[in-house]
């Protein structure tokens, strides 16, 4: 019966769409374009330390576990304001939330510029952990408010680019300002980006139903697009979201895959230097490469699906198509240790980091798909805060393992496996993507 209400709705949506035709605006696609570069930003100003690695080391004495308790710090502050910011966006809602999110981590990211001990970067990277984990709850309640279904696992994957474009910029510009004018002032310029970014956002931003510049043909088809929701009229407490299979498959799967992309943001510049002896100066071009090839898998995650669904493929096997070959893509990166070229090492990680932003912008809609849209970004917090945990865990062990190993190759069979198991818990925890009224 489930399959069969899905398919009729899905059905129903394609005909409505269809009808819409030429009246529909895209009005929905600048708001996109705000959580774009929302993340841009936010990711800027955290992979920063990343690329000073080598110059922080030399110049403040540290060694592999003093950066792997920093970046555990900014992963155990990330995973409570993942929590704590995914409730706060369902409380006060997006219009108020994210730039007050993008404020606080705009200040922490410039406050890593006047420290100068591990225990000050420590503290900075807890301020910056927990304001940035707001964005991306906000991002994605933002996405279920303002995009059909259809539509919006290609919205997911557009805003997720800016990750991969923040990822890019950072080796092509923090390099050249730490040479130029010393590392503090990687810190600052970034921190000021996002202080421009709150205004935009206050310019253009209001919810769907009150927002004047929205065209009636297209708030009727962002409305038209929410039939296979059905929703509750209040809040599920943060308990009850327990008792929903599709949340314990999500924070599994952010348990098992979501540490192997804080593995390549905050190592794989320093795993490229000291593989094939690169300098500063010469690490941004292999890295941006890397990230560019994530763009093309975020795009193309949240693409094929929303095709498959457009030509009449149920939610469930157009989601579950999508994540499993984004698994099968990231197998190859267990060589990526073990290869003796530098492009051949990056096209490995390129790839698997490509795979993993298709994922993230189905496993991110996966959420919307299954659970009530007051709930989304609480669920999103829960998944971060396992996720972040997951993280602190991995941190410790990547600094152990490169202590006494003094290698990767361990690290990149790990980070292999990961999503295939993920995919595995998905499928069998919710062996049918339908959405939820009542926990399941």
């Amino acid at each position: 019966m489930a399959q069969v209400e899905e398919t009729r709705a899905t059905s129903a949506l394609n005909i409505g769409l269809e009808t819409a035709g030429g009246v529909v605006g895209n009005f929905r696609w600048a708001i996109c374009a705000l959580l774009f570069f929302s993340t841009t930003i936010n990711y800027m100003d955290r992979q920063i330390i990343s690329l000073l690695k080598p110059q922080l080391s030399h110049d403040l004495g540290w060694n592999e576990h003093d950066y792997a308790n920093i970046v555990t710090a900014f992963q155990f502050a990330y995973a409570l304001g993942y929590l704590f910011g995914g409730r706060l966006m369902d409380r006060i809602g997006v219009k108020r939330g994210l730039p007050l999110a993008a404020f606080c981590w705009s200040v922490a990211c410039a406050a890593h510029g006047v420290v100068r001990s591990v225990m000050g970067f420590s503290v900075a990277r807890l301020g910056l952990g927990i304001a940035e984990g707001g964005n991306f709850p906000a991002a994605i309640k933002a996405v279920s408010e303002w995009f059909p279904i259809k539509e919006r696992a290609l919205a997911t994957g557009i805003f997720n680019t800016g990750s991969n474009i923040g990822a890019i910029i950072c080796p092509l510009i923090v390099p050249w300002l730490a040479i130029h004018f010393g590392w503090p002032s990687a810190f600052y310029i970034t921190g000021a980006l996002g202080i421009f970014w709150i205004f935009a956002w206050v310019l253009i931003y209001e919810i769907p139903d009150k927002h004047p510049r929205l065209s009636h043909g297209e708030r009727a088809y962002i409305e038209m697009g929410r039939v296979q929701a059905v929703e509750p009229a209040v809040t599920v407490p943060w308990l009850d979201l327990l008792r929903y299979r599709a949340v314990w498959a999500y924070m599994i799967a952010g348990v098992l895959a979501g540490p192997v992309w804080w593995f390549y943001l905050f190592w794989i510049p320093d795993f490229l230097q000291k593989r094939f002896h690169l300098t500063l100066a010469a690490i941004g071009t292999p890295v941006m490469v890397i990230y560019m090839l994530s763009i093309i898998g975020s795009v193309s995650g949240g693409w094929l699906p929303s095709q498959l669904i457009g030509k009449g493929m149920s939610v469930n096997r157009a989601r579950k198509i999508a994540l499993l070959i984004c698994a099968l893509c990231v197998v190859p990166v267990f060589a990526a240790a073990s290869v003796p070229s530098l492009w051949g090492a990056v096209l490995l990680v390129g790839l698997a980091a490509a795979a993993h932003q298709g994922w993230s912008a189905n496993l991110y809609t996966f959420v919307s798909d299954t659970m009530p849209r007051q709930a989304v970004s609480s669920v999103v917090g829960l998944g971060g805060l396992v996720s972040g945990i997951a993280s602190m865990f991995v941190a410790q062990a990547v600094g152990f393992v490169l202590d006494k190993a003094g290698n990767y190759v361990i690290l990149f069979i790990w980070a292999s496996t990961m999503y295939v198991f993920s995919w595995l818990a998905i499928h069998l925890l919710v062996p049918q993507i339908e959405p939820s009224a009542e926990p399941k």
